[in-house]
């Protein structure tokens, strides 16, 4: 009988497939040993806990976005930043629970460090002292990454049948106040065009109070 050669990053990979069926809270050890066909203790040997795992998937995910951050084009600070941003956002939401899965997790290896220098550099070429570059590059991330989570908790899942958040009731519950209720359809509809309003005012904002000495 054929046996599976169980190496970290088949175990990962197949982790990330089984990811859009499941989202996070179904994902397993167990389930993904089914997936392999093989018994889940012999994925204890290379993770030993659920969060090994998601480290590892994290960093599957680096490693397969990591090329396409360095080849965009970084014609000004503005244009990289806001590139990247976009990239980051496309490939967590390739991933059901996606962000979820990369934030808060320790790469497995140094696949993040090529573009992360790369991004520093067109930020310090164009002026930033390396800490505000570091801070403008951790900002606009950390934007990203929130956005995304709420995209995916809040927006259509396709995988359940769901059409997003719906904003009838929500306004019906906030009747007594009409901003908070109006308010809504910004925040849970037309995700890519609310994510490019709040990126370029991040963007903006990094300019302004960051030090950059070059306009880019």
């Amino acid at each position: 009988m054929a046996t599976t050669k169980l190496d970290r990053a088949l175990v990962a990979r197949t982790a990330l497939d089984l990811l859009n069926e499941t989202g996070l809270e179904g994902l397993t050890l167990r389930a993904i040993a089914q997936r392999l066909d093989v018994k889940a203790p012999a994925l204890y040997w290379h993770f030993k806990d659920k969060q090994a795992l998601l480290d590892e998937m994290a960093t599957e995910m680096q490693r397969r976005m990591g090329e396409e951050f360095l080849a965009a084009p970084h014609t000004d600070w503005r244009t990289a930043l806001t590139t990247s941003m976009r990239l980051l956002r496309a490939h967590l939401l390739r991933y059901r629970d996606g962000a979820k899965v990369f934030s808060g997790t320790h790469f497995t290896d140094l696949s993040y460090a090529d573009p992360m220098e790369a991004h520093l550099r067109v930020l310090t070429e164009a002026g930033f002292t390396p800490g505000a570059a570091a801070r403008a590059w951790f900002t606009a991330y950390s934007y990203t990454i929130g956005h995304v989570i709420e995209e995916q908790a809040m927006g259509p899942d396709p995988a359940q049948g769901d059409g997003g958040y719906d904003l009838v009731a929500r306004a019906e519950r906030l009747a007594a106040y009409p901003l908070a209720a109006a308010a809504g359809a910004e925040m849970f509809r037309d995700y890519d065009r609310g994510f490019d309003t709040g990126l370029a005012a991040v963007v903006a904002g990094i300019g302004a109070t960051l030090g950059a000495t070059g306009s880019g």
